[in-house]
């Protein structure tokens, strides 16, 4: 069997596990995933774990196309109330950061979230990958081309297969 390590807290992943999706953003690209205001959050939060849900992602700046980009300090003041509300209201659930700062991601960890989940897979901030190593905690790498302003413009493989492989060896 294997598990992962989140943070002190073991992740069974000796069958699938759901990751819900928790936005605290006005703009995220699937409306149903955003949330505003604190009790939305927490009551979202509650009928995603009922659901099956073994981790929620927060995120607290949009990613999708042609998204506003937010700098580090702007998407912490979206996060840093409702982060621990939710790890307290919710201990046994596994929370997971959706950023692509390495500020958001330390500051996150500290207020209780387990795992780092960055779209960018670590492009966009030089200080990401040695952070997630520092802070000892799982990192979901993703992957996305140019930016979330420009990523459209760069969505076109030759080999799709060939170029997702050699871009995660390349991020391993």
């Amino acid at each position: 069997m294997f598990t992962l390590n989140c943070n002190g807290k073991l992740l069974s992943l000796e069958k699938p596990v759901v990751m819900g999706i928790i936005n605290i953003t006005p703009d995220s690209f699937h409306a149903p995933s955003r949330a505003q205001n604190h009790q939305l959050v927490l009551d979202k939060a509650a009928q995603m774990i009922a659901a099956g849900a073994g981790i929620l992602d927060i995120g607290g700046q949009s990613t999708r196309p042609n998204s506003e980009w937010l700098d580090a300090e702007t998407e912490w003041e979206r996060l840093n109330e409702i982060l621990p509300k939710l790890t307290a209201a919710f201990p046994d659930t596994i929370f997971s950061i959706d950023t692509f700062h390495h500020t958001v991601a330390r500051n996150a960890v500290a207020a209780g979230a387990r795992m780092v989940n960055d779209v960018s897979g670590g492009q966009l901030d030089s200080h990401m990958i040695p952070t997630v190593g520092e802070l000892g905690v799982p990192f979901v790498c993703m992957h996305m081309k140019g930016t979330p302003q420009n990523m459209g413009e760069f969505a076109v493989y030759n080999n799709i297969l060939l170029e997702m492989v050699d871009y995660f060896i390349d991020r391993i």
